[in-house]
Protein backbone atom coordinates (compact mmCIF):
# COMPACT_ATOMS: atom_id res chain seq x y z
CA UNK A 1 0.00 0.00 0.00
CA UNK A 2 1.29 3.45 -1.10
CA UNK A 3 0.79 5.80 1.64
CA UNK A 4 -0.51 9.37 1.18
CA UNK A 5 2.44 11.62 1.66
CA UNK A 6 2.82 14.54 4.21
CA UNK A 7 2.51 17.15 1.82
CA UNK A 8 -1.39 15.79 1.00
CA UNK A 9 -1.77 15.45 4.91
CA UNK A 10 -0.95 19.24 5.10
CA UNK A 11 -3.28 20.18 2.45
CA UNK A 12 -6.09 18.70 4.71
CA UNK A 13 -4.87 20.33 7.86
CA UNK A 14 -5.52 23.45 6.46
CA UNK A 15 -8.82 23.25 4.79
CA UNK A 16 -11.99 25.82 4.72
CA UNK A 17 -15.61 24.23 4.50
CA UNK A 18 -15.77 25.11 0.97
CA UNK A 19 -13.46 22.88 -0.88
CA UNK A 20 -14.43 24.75 -4.73
CA UNK A 21 -17.32 26.07 -5.81
CA UNK A 22 -17.24 26.10 -9.71
CA UNK A 23 -20.76 27.67 -11.24
CA UNK A 24 -20.80 26.65 -15.53
CA UNK A 25 -21.51 29.42 -18.17
CA UNK A 26 -24.94 27.43 -18.96
CA UNK A 27 -27.63 26.01 -16.69
CA UNK A 28 -27.29 22.13 -15.98
CA UNK A 29 -27.58 20.38 -12.32
CA UNK A 30 -25.90 20.87 -9.02
CA UNK A 31 -23.53 18.51 -7.51
CA UNK A 32 -22.37 18.38 -4.37
CA UNK A 33 -19.73 16.24 -3.13
CA UNK A 34 -18.38 15.80 0.88
CA UNK A 35 -14.79 14.65 1.80
CA UNK A 36 -14.17 14.64 5.26
CA UNK A 37 -16.81 13.67 6.95
CA UNK A 38 -14.55 11.84 9.02
CA UNK A 39 -11.48 13.30 9.99
CA UNK A 40 -9.37 10.51 9.49
CA UNK A 41 -10.27 10.00 5.88
CA UNK A 42 -8.51 12.63 3.88
CA UNK A 43 -8.65 11.13 0.46
CA UNK A 44 -12.04 12.55 -0.42
CA UNK A 45 -11.05 16.10 0.42
CA UNK A 46 -7.77 15.57 -1.42
CA UNK A 47 -9.22 14.42 -4.50
CA UNK A 48 -11.58 17.74 -4.82
CA UNK A 49 -9.27 19.66 -4.10
CA UNK A 50 -7.21 18.45 -6.81
CA UNK A 51 -10.44 17.89 -9.56
CA UNK A 52 -11.01 21.94 -8.72
CA UNK A 53 -8.07 22.70 -9.96
CA UNK A 54 -8.35 20.89 -13.02
CA UNK A 55 -11.34 22.63 -13.89
CA UNK A 56 -9.82 26.21 -12.74
CA UNK A 57 -10.62 28.84 -15.74
CA UNK A 58 -13.36 26.24 -17.88
CA UNK A 59 -16.54 27.51 -16.52
CA UNK A 60 -17.06 28.51 -19.99
CA UNK A 61 -17.83 24.86 -21.05
CA UNK A 62 -19.20 24.21 -18.04
CA UNK A 63 -23.30 23.46 -17.14
CA UNK A 64 -24.45 23.99 -13.57
CA UNK A 65 -22.65 23.81 -10.11
CA UNK A 66 -20.02 21.61 -8.98
CA UNK A 67 -19.55 22.21 -5.12
CA UNK A 68 -16.85 20.79 -2.87
CA UNK A 69 -17.59 20.37 1.09
CA UNK A 70 -14.95 19.70 3.44
CA UNK A 71 -17.04 18.01 6.73
CA UNK A 72 -15.73 17.65 10.00
CA UNK A 73 -12.79 20.60 10.13
CA UNK A 74 -12.16 20.25 13.89
CA UNK A 75 -11.66 16.63 13.38
CA UNK A 76 -9.75 16.94 10.45
CA UNK A 77 -7.61 18.98 11.59
CA UNK A 78 -6.36 16.70 14.43
CA UNK A 79 -6.52 13.89 12.06
CA UNK A 80 -9.16 11.24 14.06
CA UNK A 81 -12.60 10.38 13.22
CA UNK A 82 -14.38 12.35 15.38
CA UNK A 83 -13.61 14.50 18.28
CA UNK A 84 -16.84 13.96 20.45
CA UNK A 85 -19.75 11.87 18.81
CA UNK A 86 -19.40 10.54 15.01
CA UNK A 87 -20.61 13.47 12.42
CA UNK A 88 -21.67 10.76 10.51
CA UNK A 89 -24.26 9.18 12.90
CA UNK A 90 -26.31 12.16 14.60
CA UNK A 91 -28.64 13.75 11.78
CA UNK A 92 -31.39 12.87 13.37
CA UNK A 93 -35.03 15.07 13.85
CA UNK A 94 -34.72 15.33 17.22
CA UNK A 95 -30.99 16.63 16.77
CA UNK A 96 -31.50 18.82 14.13
CA UNK A 97 -34.29 20.43 15.92
CA UNK A 98 -32.12 20.75 18.65
CA UNK A 99 -29.87 23.16 16.69
CA UNK A 100 -32.39 25.75 16.82
CA UNK A 101 -32.49 26.47 20.87
CA UNK A 102 -30.14 29.08 21.02
CA UNK A 103 -29.91 27.83 25.02
CA UNK A 104 -28.47 24.46 24.05
CA UNK A 105 -24.53 23.97 24.31
CA UNK A 106 -23.28 22.27 21.22
CA UNK A 107 -20.89 19.91 21.18
CA UNK A 108 -18.04 19.35 18.48
CA UNK A 109 -19.91 17.61 16.10
CA UNK A 110 -23.56 19.52 16.69
CA UNK A 111 -21.67 22.45 15.62
CA UNK A 112 -20.25 21.29 12.19
CA UNK A 113 -23.56 19.73 11.75
CA UNK A 114 -25.11 23.18 12.07
CA UNK A 115 -22.77 24.61 9.85
CA UNK A 116 -23.37 21.84 7.11
CA UNK A 117 -26.77 21.50 7.42
CA UNK A 118 -27.18 25.05 6.66
CA UNK A 119 -24.94 24.93 3.85
CA UNK A 120 -27.35 22.21 2.55
CA UNK A 121 -30.27 24.23 2.78
CA UNK A 122 -28.49 27.35 0.86
CA UNK A 123 -27.60 25.04 -1.88
CA UNK A 124 -31.05 23.52 -2.50
CA UNK A 125 -33.11 27.47 -1.86
CA UNK A 126 -30.27 28.70 -4.19
CA UNK A 127 -29.40 26.18 -6.83
CA UNK A 128 -30.97 24.59 -9.59
CA UNK A 129 -32.07 21.15 -9.53
CA UNK A 130 -31.45 17.81 -10.60
CA UNK A 131 -29.25 17.47 -7.31
CA UNK A 132 -27.34 15.07 -6.73
CA UNK A 133 -24.67 14.75 -3.21
CA UNK A 134 -22.04 12.42 -2.98
CA UNK A 135 -20.46 11.46 0.33
CA UNK A 136 -16.72 10.63 -0.30
CA UNK A 137 -15.20 8.06 2.39
CA UNK A 138 -12.53 5.53 3.37
CA UNK A 139 -12.32 2.21 5.14
CA UNK A 140 -10.23 1.16 7.83
CA UNK A 141 -9.51 -2.30 6.16
CA UNK A 142 -8.23 -3.22 2.80
CA UNK A 143 -10.88 -2.93 0.12
CA UNK A 144 -11.78 -2.48 -3.36
CA UNK A 145 -13.82 0.87 -4.28
CA UNK A 146 -17.80 0.47 -3.85
CA UNK A 147 -20.46 2.51 -2.88
CA UNK A 148 -23.33 2.27 -0.69
CA UNK A 149 -26.95 3.90 -0.48
CA UNK A 150 -30.22 3.81 0.83
CA UNK A 151 -32.56 1.45 -0.85
CA UNK A 152 -34.54 3.59 -3.14
CA UNK A 153 -35.08 2.86 -7.26
CA UNK A 154 -33.93 6.80 -7.99
CA UNK A 155 -30.53 6.05 -6.31
CA UNK A 156 -30.74 2.48 -7.64
CA UNK A 157 -31.55 4.07 -11.12
CA UNK A 158 -28.40 6.35 -11.18
CA UNK A 159 -25.78 4.43 -9.46
CA UNK A 160 -26.19 1.64 -11.77
CA UNK A 161 -24.02 3.95 -14.50
CA UNK A 162 -20.89 2.88 -12.41
CA UNK A 163 -18.67 -0.09 -13.04
CA UNK A 164 -18.63 -0.87 -9.48
CA UNK A 165 -20.23 -3.03 -6.30
CA UNK A 166 -23.09 -1.20 -5.05
CA UNK A 167 -24.74 -1.89 -1.46
CA UNK A 168 -28.28 -1.86 -0.28
CA UNK A 169 -29.66 -1.67 2.94
CA UNK A 170 -27.34 0.82 5.36
CA UNK A 171 -30.04 2.32 6.53
CA UNK A 172 -31.16 -0.81 8.44
CA UNK A 173 -28.27 -0.82 10.49
CA UNK A 174 -27.16 3.37 10.87
CA UNK A 175 -28.99 5.63 12.15
CA UNK A 176 -28.05 9.39 11.85
CA UNK A 177 -26.30 9.24 8.48
CA UNK A 178 -26.27 12.47 6.64
CA UNK A 179 -26.79 10.95 2.82
CA UNK A 180 -30.23 9.22 5.07
CA UNK A 181 -31.20 12.77 5.95
CA UNK A 182 -30.98 13.78 2.16
CA UNK A 183 -33.15 10.55 0.65
CA UNK A 184 -35.50 11.93 2.62
CA UNK A 185 -35.87 14.69 1.36
CA UNK A 186 -36.28 13.17 -2.08
CA UNK A 187 -33.25 13.51 -4.06
CA UNK A 188 -30.10 11.37 -5.63
CA UNK A 189 -27.60 11.07 -2.42
CA UNK A 190 -25.16 7.80 -1.82
CA UNK A 191 -21.38 7.36 -0.50
CA UNK A 192 -18.54 5.98 -2.49
CA UNK A 193 -15.62 4.42 -0.70
CA UNK A 194 -12.84 4.93 -2.58
CA UNK A 195 -9.86 2.68 -0.40
CA UNK A 196 -8.15 2.38 2.74
CA UNK A 197 -7.48 5.23 4.58
CA UNK A 198 -4.08 5.93 4.06
CA UNK A 199 -3.87 4.60 0.42
CA UNK A 200 -2.58 6.96 -2.27
CA UNK A 201 -5.00 5.21 -4.67
CA UNK A 202 -8.13 5.65 -2.82
CA UNK A 203 -7.21 9.70 -3.69
CA UNK A 204 -6.68 8.56 -7.15
CA UNK A 205 -9.72 6.21 -7.04
CA UNK A 206 -11.85 9.01 -5.87
CA UNK A 207 -10.90 11.04 -8.63
CA UNK A 208 -11.62 8.95 -11.02
CA UNK A 209 -15.29 8.95 -9.51
CA UNK A 210 -15.41 12.84 -9.31
CA UNK A 211 -14.60 13.52 -12.83
CA UNK A 212 -16.61 10.62 -14.28
CA UNK A 213 -19.68 11.46 -12.58
CA UNK A 214 -19.20 14.72 -13.36
CA UNK A 215 -19.53 13.89 -17.00
CA UNK A 216 -22.47 11.60 -16.48
CA UNK A 217 -24.32 14.02 -14.98
CA UNK A 218 -24.03 16.75 -17.74
CA UNK A 219 -21.78 19.69 -15.67
CA UNK A 220 -18.49 18.69 -17.82
CA UNK A 221 -20.56 17.59 -21.09
CA UNK A 222 -18.83 15.02 -22.86
CA UNK A 223 -18.84 12.52 -25.41
CA UNK A 224 -19.61 9.07 -25.35
CA UNK A 225 -15.96 7.76 -26.08
CA UNK A 226 -14.33 10.12 -23.58
CA UNK A 227 -16.70 9.31 -20.39
CA UNK A 228 -16.31 5.61 -21.44
CA UNK A 229 -12.40 6.63 -21.07
CA UNK A 230 -12.92 8.12 -17.98
CA UNK A 231 -15.30 4.91 -16.46
CA UNK A 232 -12.42 2.45 -17.61
CA UNK A 233 -10.04 4.00 -15.23
CA UNK A 234 -12.30 3.70 -12.16
CA UNK A 235 -12.15 -0.25 -13.34
CA UNK A 236 -8.28 0.35 -12.96
CA UNK A 237 -8.05 -0.66 -9.12
CA UNK A 238 -11.18 -2.73 -9.07
CA UNK A 239 -11.31 -6.20 -9.27
CA UNK A 240 -14.99 -6.51 -7.49
CA UNK A 241 -18.21 -7.43 -9.48
CA UNK A 242 -20.69 -4.87 -10.73
CA UNK A 243 -23.38 -6.20 -9.11
CA UNK A 244 -25.68 -5.00 -5.99
CA UNK A 245 -25.63 -6.75 -2.47
CA UNK A 246 -27.48 -6.40 0.33
CA UNK A 247 -25.98 -6.37 4.08
CA UNK A 248 -28.33 -8.78 6.41
CA UNK A 249 -25.92 -8.85 9.54
CA UNK A 250 -23.95 -6.02 11.45
CA UNK A 251 -21.90 -6.86 14.06
CA UNK A 252 -22.41 -4.02 16.44
CA UNK A 253 -20.32 -3.29 18.79
CA UNK A 254 -21.42 -2.23 22.53
CA UNK A 255 -20.07 0.88 23.95
CA UNK A 256 -17.31 0.26 25.93
CA UNK A 257 -16.68 -2.93 25.07
CA UNK A 258 -13.82 -5.02 23.86
CA UNK A 259 -13.45 -5.66 20.03
CA UNK A 260 -10.92 -6.39 17.89
CA UNK A 261 -10.52 -8.03 13.89
CA UNK A 262 -8.39 -10.35 13.57
CA UNK A 263 -5.63 -9.46 10.84
CA UNK A 264 -6.01 -10.48 7.10
CA UNK A 265 -9.29 -10.06 6.44
CA UNK A 266 -10.27 -8.07 3.62
CA UNK A 267 -14.18 -6.45 2.52
CA UNK A 268 -16.06 -8.88 0.03
CA UNK A 269 -14.36 -11.59 1.23
CA UNK A 270 -15.67 -15.23 1.27
CA UNK A 271 -15.11 -16.36 4.37
CA UNK A 272 -15.43 -20.24 5.14
CA UNK A 273 -17.42 -21.94 8.37
CA UNK A 274 -15.67 -22.41 11.44
CA UNK A 275 -13.11 -19.24 10.42
CA UNK A 276 -12.45 -17.03 13.51
CA UNK A 277 -12.72 -13.57 12.15
CA UNK A 278 -12.73 -11.45 15.46
CA UNK A 279 -12.16 -11.59 19.03
CA UNK A 280 -14.73 -9.82 21.53
CA UNK A 281 -15.13 -10.46 25.48
CA UNK A 282 -17.06 -13.61 24.77
CA UNK A 283 -13.98 -14.66 22.98
CA UNK A 284 -13.57 -15.52 19.34
CA UNK A 285 -16.06 -14.71 16.92
CA UNK A 286 -16.17 -17.65 14.31
CA UNK A 287 -18.27 -17.82 10.90
CA UNK A 288 -21.23 -20.75 11.72
CA UNK A 289 -21.09 -21.08 7.55
CA UNK A 290 -19.42 -19.29 4.51
CA UNK A 291 -19.99 -15.81 5.00
CA UNK A 292 -19.04 -12.81 2.99
CA UNK A 293 -17.60 -10.13 5.19
CA UNK A 294 -17.95 -6.63 4.80
CA UNK A 295 -16.31 -3.52 5.83
CA UNK A 296 -14.34 -5.13 9.13
CA UNK A 297 -12.96 -2.81 11.39
CA UNK A 298 -9.40 -2.02 11.56
CA UNK A 299 -9.80 1.21 13.91
CA UNK A 300 -9.82 2.07 17.45
CA UNK A 301 -12.82 4.90 16.86
CA UNK A 302 -16.30 2.84 15.49
CA UNK A 303 -19.09 0.94 16.86
CA UNK A 304 -19.90 -1.48 13.46
CA UNK A 305 -17.07 -3.92 13.94
CA UNK A 306 -18.12 -5.74 10.72
CA UNK A 307 -21.16 -6.94 8.40
CA UNK A 308 -22.29 -9.61 6.50
CA UNK A 309 -23.59 -9.18 2.26
CA UNK A 310 -25.09 -11.28 0.08
CA UNK A 311 -25.47 -10.37 -4.00
CA UNK A 312 -28.91 -9.88 -5.18
CA UNK A 313 -30.36 -12.01 -8.02
CA UNK A 314 -31.47 -9.68 -10.83
CA UNK A 315 -34.73 -11.28 -10.55
CA UNK A 316 -35.71 -9.28 -7.06
CA UNK A 317 -34.26 -6.33 -8.29
CA UNK A 318 -36.48 -6.34 -11.51
CA UNK A 319 -39.52 -7.51 -8.79
CA UNK A 320 -39.03 -4.89 -6.16
CA UNK A 321 -38.72 -2.33 -9.22
CA UNK A 322 -42.48 -3.06 -10.17
CA UNK A 323 -44.25 -3.42 -6.91
CA UNK A 324 -42.97 -0.42 -5.89
CA UNK A 325 -44.00 1.29 -9.10
CA UNK A 326 -47.49 -0.21 -8.72
CA UNK A 327 -47.80 0.82 -5.02
CA UNK A 328 -48.17 -2.58 -4.24
CA UNK A 329 -47.20 -1.50 -0.34
CA UNK A 330 -50.39 0.26 0.16
CA UNK A 331 -52.67 -2.67 1.16
CA UNK A 332 -50.67 -4.05 3.73
CA UNK A 333 -51.51 -0.13 5.67
CA UNK A 334 -55.23 -2.13 5.88
CA UNK A 335 -53.85 -5.24 7.78
CA UNK A 336 -54.75 -4.92 11.49
CA UNK A 337 -51.75 -3.90 13.42
CA UNK A 338 -50.58 -1.92 10.53
CA UNK A 339 -50.55 1.70 10.37
CA UNK A 340 -49.32 4.95 8.37
CA UNK A 341 -47.22 6.67 10.94
CA UNK A 342 -48.24 10.50 9.17
CA UNK A 343 -50.18 11.72 6.41
CA UNK A 344 -46.83 11.76 4.17
CA UNK A 345 -47.26 7.96 4.03
CA UNK A 346 -44.00 6.46 4.12
CA UNK A 347 -43.51 5.42 7.11
CA UNK A 348 -45.37 2.22 8.37
CA UNK A 349 -46.18 1.11 12.33
CA UNK A 350 -46.21 -2.20 12.42
CA UNK A 351 -47.44 -4.50 15.91
CA UNK A 352 -44.66 -7.43 16.19
CA UNK A 353 -47.25 -9.96 16.19
CA UNK A 354 -47.94 -9.00 12.77
CA UNK A 355 -44.38 -8.48 11.95
CA UNK A 356 -43.57 -12.31 12.47
CA UNK A 357 -45.88 -13.28 9.39
CA UNK A 358 -44.10 -11.45 7.18
CA UNK A 359 -40.09 -12.18 6.19
CA UNK A 360 -38.19 -9.12 6.10
CA UNK A 361 -36.74 -9.78 2.59
CA UNK A 362 -40.77 -9.27 1.97
CA UNK A 363 -40.57 -5.83 3.45
CA UNK A 364 -37.49 -4.91 1.33
CA UNK A 365 -38.81 -5.13 -1.96
CA UNK A 366 -41.60 -3.29 -1.40
CA UNK A 367 -38.47 -0.46 -0.57
CA UNK A 368 -39.47 -0.73 3.29
CA UNK A 369 -36.48 -0.86 6.08
CA UNK A 370 -37.11 -1.82 9.77
CA UNK A 371 -36.10 -0.50 12.81
CA UNK A 372 -37.08 -1.12 16.43
CA UNK A 373 -39.75 1.69 17.57
CA UNK A 374 -40.14 -0.33 21.21
CA UNK A 375 -40.82 -3.34 22.45
CA UNK A 376 -43.89 -4.22 20.64
CA UNK A 377 -43.56 -2.05 17.66
CA UNK A 378 -41.40 -1.63 14.35
CA UNK A 379 -41.19 1.47 12.38
CA UNK A 380 -41.01 0.53 8.35
CA UNK A 381 -39.54 3.41 6.95
CA UNK A 382 -39.73 3.88 2.42
CA UNK A 383 -38.23 6.47 0.83
CA UNK A 384 -39.98 5.96 -2.50
CA UNK A 385 -43.24 7.90 -2.00
CA UNK A 386 -40.45 10.99 -1.28
CA UNK A 387 -38.44 10.71 -4.21
CA UNK A 388 -38.36 13.84 -6.66
CA UNK A 389 -38.37 10.96 -9.97
CA UNK A 390 -39.43 14.30 -11.89
CA UNK A 391 -36.33 16.25 -11.38
CA UNK A 392 -33.93 13.72 -13.40
CA UNK A 393 -35.52 12.89 -16.30
CA UNK A 394 -34.05 14.68 -18.68
CA UNK A 395 -30.56 13.91 -17.43
CA UNK A 396 -27.86 12.84 -19.72
CA UNK A 397 -27.75 9.38 -17.83
CA UNK A 398 -31.24 8.43 -18.67
CA UNK A 399 -30.90 8.16 -22.10
CA UNK A 400 -29.56 5.17 -23.76
CA UNK A 401 -25.91 5.80 -24.51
Amino acid sequence: MTQLSNENTLVVVGVQRILGHIKGASDGPTIVFFGGIHGNEPAGVIALKQIFEMFEGRQGSLRGEFIGIAGNLKALKKEVRFIDEDLNRIWLPEQLEGLEESTKSLNAEEQEMAELNALIDGIISNSNPPYYFIDLHTTSGKTEPFIVMNDSLLNRSFTKNYPLPVILGIEEYLTGALLSRINEMGYVAFGFESGQHEDEKAVINAQNFIEYTLGLVGFNPMGKILLNRIKAKLQEYNEAPQRFYEIYYQHLIQNGSLFKMLPGFVNFQFVPKGISIAINGDGLITTDKKRQLFMPLYQDKGYEGFYFIRSIPLFYLWLSKYLRKFKVDGWISRLPGVRWASPNKDTLILDRKIARFFAKSFFHLLGYRAREMDKTHLLLKNRERNSKTAFYKNAPWRKKR
